[in-house]
This record gives C-alpha cells, structure tokens and sequence, in this order.
C-alpha cells in the first residue's frame, strides 16, 4: 500500500504569539515550532496500514526549510521517505492543496491522510481541498478506520454523535483524536532520522484566492464582578448574561 501522510509545522500551543511589524501575520522571535498535533494520529494511522497491508509511508509537508524539523519527527516515528514541498512565502490553503495535490498525481498513494485540521489556522481545508482537486471521495474527523481491499470503512465524529461511512481507495482521510495512540520515537530512532534524506520540489504556481488583510490579538476585556449568591444577585447575573454578554 503507497500511503501519503501530510503533516504541518505550526506553532507551540504554550507559544505567546505577538503580531509581526506588517500586521499581517507572527513574529517568529522566539517562538518554539513543533508537529502539528492532529497530524501525529495520521502518521500513526499510515503506519499501522503498513504494518498491517505492507507498503510504504511517504511524508509531505509545505513550507519554508525549517518545515524539515517536523519531517525528520515523522522519520523517527518510522515514516519511509520525506518530502519538503519548498514555499517560503506561506501560501494560502488553496496553494498548498495544489501542491499536495500535483505530488499525489506523480506518486499515486492508495490514501492520503492528514490530521484533522492545523491548530494554527484551523481552518479544516486543506483535505476536502486535495480530495476535489484530484476527483476522489474524502472522509473528515475520521475516528475509526477499516481498510479492507479497495473498501473504506470509518467512523467518523459529527454534532452529537458518530456517522459511520463507506468509501473505496484511493481516497483523503482526516484523522480525528481517538483513531489511534502515537507512538514516541525512541532515541535511536531519533538519531538515524537526523541523517536521512529529505527531498525536495517546488510548489505548484497558483495567485493565492485568500489573503490575510491584517492580523490582531484578541482583546481582553473583564469587568470582575463578583456577585454572591442571593436571589438578586442571580438576577443581576441573568439580565448581563442575556442584555450585554448575549450568550442566553
């Protein structure tokens, strides 16, 4: 089985993040990047179909050169071979999905697999995206998966519940937290990937279809009220729930 797991480097979720000089986007200083956490179950889950199916993991990811620190994660985990798709000036999802999508078309993967969405952008694209662009079906937010042959079957996680679906290879998964558990790389894992081989290609060429106008931090803004617990304090507590926080 040819098995194509699609990672992304994002920034530590215990990163404070602070607003680049162009408004547009972080200020890397001093920021610690890491494998965006959802992708580990994929990976997971790409090697367990070759434990199981034999064949071989192939990692991709999109970015700048320092996207190879995630690659080499994936290789110590026991991915095969690694692939860094070159794009320094961070693309929109409709670009990168190009991308991903150009290599798929070369490497012909029985299935492609990717974390539920990237914790930095959330944004959940980037697997339908892939899915349209090469005509094959795609299952999201995927929690349990059998491959039997060409037949999918998965469970996936929806509003109140789980939806259990069927498809057929090749087709895009998302993994959902709860597919699987990762496994952590043992440390001579870790030294062996250090030294392996990662290739490298251009992006596809596509005008981005989303840009970031300007970028701010939330604002942070509370009133401190401490209320007891009378009647007329949850009374008080009701009408600014319901007139100013509009939450009920």
């Amino acid at each position: 089985m040819n098995i194509l797991v699609c990672i992304s480097q994002v920034p530590d979720t215990t990163a404070r993040i602070a607003v680049g000089t162009d408004g547009q986007s972080i200020n890397p200083a001093g920021v610690k990047f890491i494998l965006n956490p959802y992708d580990e179950f994929a990976i997971e889950e790409g090697l367990r179909l070759r434990e199981k199916n034999g064949g071989t993991v192939t990692t991709v990811t999109v970015g700048p050169d320092t996207a190879k620190e995630v690659l080499r994660t994936a290789l110590a985990m026991g991915s095969d071979t690694a692939v860094l798709v070159k794009d320094d000036v961070r693309n929109d999802s409709f670009s990168v999905a190009l991308s991903i999508a150009d290599l798929a078309k070369e490497s012909t993967p029985d299935v492609i697999i990717f974390g539920r969405q990237s914790i930095d952008y959330d944004s959940f694209a980037l697997p339908p995206m892939v899915a349209e662009i090469l005509g094959w079906p795609s299952v999201s937010m995927v929690s349990s998966l059998t491959i039997s042959g060409t037949d999918v079957t998965a469970e996936r996680d929806i509003e109140g519940g789980k939806e259990n679906v069927q498809a057929s290879l090749p087709c895009v998964i998302s993994a959902q937290k709860g597919l699987n558990d990762p496994r952590y790389p043992k440390l001579p894992d870790i030294m062996k990937a250090k030294s392996k081989p990662i290739s490298e290609r251009p992006g596809s060429e596509s005008a981005n279809r989303v840009v970031t106008l300007s970028m701010t931090l939330p604002v942070t803004k509370r009133l401190n009220n401490i209320m007891g617990d009378t009647e007329a304090d949850i009374d008080q507590l009701v009408r600014l729930l319901h007139e100013e926080a509009k939450v009920i």
